[in-house]
């Protein structure tokens, strides 16, 4: 499972269980033209944004480990992971038009709660405003920690980074000094071969020598002898 063919099927298999869950979701509040649960309706569709990002993170997964699959069967991974494009971008506009239909819905609600005033089944009409006001705040402060977590996401990245540039910067700092010491033995092994090679040369020069000495003192020998043996 450890090949990118295996991770990308265990990528497509989360895919599948959160555009299922989008879907449901979606398809639901769709059918829903009632107006009824306002409050609800933008809850839901909050937790239809989660999971749209979600598939947007796995759709990256996906085109990462895509580039790792052999080119003789990445057709068919080609094509599955174009078919999730397309599906989460419908998905996209859908809720995109959800998120419009239920705006306008609240819209044309309030303006009717402030002509009519509070009724006796509410008092506290101000109540639904204050729980919409709350729920902005939830998604600013929402959008706020998305902002943070990228912002860090983001620092550390550039910090690894530069980790790395040093590292690399080390090692070929250690490089160059490597080089340069094995230039340094390159030289001092001629030197020692020229010198090893001079003393060979002294050494047969010096046998060459010894061997013209031996042989002069042998015919001196010879020439003693001759001529002792000879007037005797």
């Amino acid at each position: 499972m450890d090949t990118p063919a295996g991770l990308f099927e265990s990528y497509c298999q989360d895919y599948d269980h959160t555009i299922k869950s989008i879907r449901t979701k979606l398809e639901v509040e769709a059918k829903d033209q009632s107006g009824a649960g306002i409050e609800q309706r933008k809850a839901t569709l909050r937790r239809v944004e989660v999971e749209l990002d979600e598939a947007d993170d796995i759709i990256s997964q996906l085109e990462v480990e895509i580039q790792g699959i052999p080119l003789s069967i990445r057709p068919q991974y080609s094509a599955r992971l174009k078919q999730a494009k397309t599906d989460l971008n419908r998905f996209k506009k859908l809720s995109k038009d959800l998120h419009s239909q239920s705006s306008r819905t609240d819209l044309l609600g309030g303006k009717n709660r402030f002509r009519a005033g509070p009724t006796s089944d509410d008092p506290y009409g101000e109540q639904n405003d204050r729980t919409r006001l709350l729920a902005g705040t939830e998604i600013l402060s929402d959008g706020n920690r998305r902002l943070e977590d990228s912002r860090r996401i983001a620092l550390e990245t550039e910090s690894q980074g530069a980790d790395i540039m040093r590292n690399l910067r080390q090692q070929r700092e250690q490089i160059e000094n490597a080089r340069d010491t094995l230039h340094t033995a390159d030289i001092s092994i001629g030197r020692a071969s020229g010198t090893i090679k001079g003393m060979i040369h002294q050494m047969y020069k010096q046998r060459f020598i010894l061997g013209a000495l031996v042989a002069v003192l042998i015919i001196v020998v010879i020439l003693i002898l001759y001529f002792k043996l000879v007037r005797h």
